[in-house]
């Protein structure tokens, strides 16, 4: 029988939290059958069955910055910030197989000992040209990706160098280090690889008060996103199931 995906989630808003969750199966070619999620802000990460019960980890975006200081976080934002930061070491020490979206390049670039910041490298809530690096063009999770492909992105920090010990894979102009490999199985991107239009659009409205933008400006990124076609990140989140599922 095959292992189910174990899928952690740290938006609070429901309306965001399942449509992510949606994403993610869909473009990851799961089936709910396939997949065990946690909302991190409604229940604890599992201890039964332990990480290695699972085929990986998959970690979704949220509103949090992880280089926020502690008072500027909410104890939910804190509670779920922790709850993946307490499982890195495992996942991290023993190369399981760890896809982290968006919120995740800061949680695994934090825990390596990297720096983010929202010093440089923040980008607006729209589409991003990404290109490989050499090492990227070598990686099997990336062998079926052109040179350049469009992403959507929307974040205020950014990984500021690249952590002892990783590789890096992907980068754009605004921002060098939109993907990033530990050891063999545990990876990050800035991007959304769940996302396509429909999805970022959603989030423009949810989020749309969050300082990711100037809230007069929605209307013009969701057209913005509508005009770019960006299907290579989904099949980067569908090669991940695929390697490991």
């Amino acid at each position: 029988m095959k292992k189910p995906f174990l899928i952690l989630q740290l938006r609070p808003e429901p309306e965001a939290s399942d449509s992510e969750y949606e994403a993610i199966l869909e473009k990851g070619g799961l089936t709910s059958g396939l997949a065990r999620r946690i909302r991190l802000d409604r229940e604890p990460v599992p201890t039964e069955p332990p990480l290695d019960g699972f085929a990986g980890v998959i970690v979704g975006g949220g509103p949090g910055c992880v280089s926020d200081p502690p008072e500027a976080k909410s104890p939910d934002e804190a509670r779920t910030e922790a709850a993946v930061m307490a499982m890195m070491p495992e996942i991290t020490g023993r190369d399981l197989p760890f896809l982290g979206c968006c919120y995740g390049i800061g949680i695994l670039a934090r825990h390596l000992g990297g720096s983010v910041s929202k010093e440089r490298y923040s980008e607006p809530v729209g589409p991003s040209v990404c290109s490989l690096t050499d090492e990227g063009r070598d990686d099997p999770l990336l062998s079926e990706c052109p040179p350049k492909f469009s992403a959507f992105v929307g974040h205020k920090e950014a990984v500021q160098s690249l952590p002892t010990g990783a590789v890096h894979l992907v980068r754009s102009e605004p921002c060098p280090y939109q993907m990033i490999r530990y050891g063999k199985n545990v990876y990050a991107t800035q991007f959304h690889p769940e996302a396509d239009a429909a999805e970022i659009e959603l989030r423009i409205r949810i989020y749309r008060r969050h300082g990711y933008f100037p809230p007069e400006d929605a209307d013009r990124l969701i057209d913005l996103c509508h005009a770019v076609d960006a299907p290579v990140p989904g099949s980067i989140l569908r090669r991940f199931v695929e390697i490991y599922g």
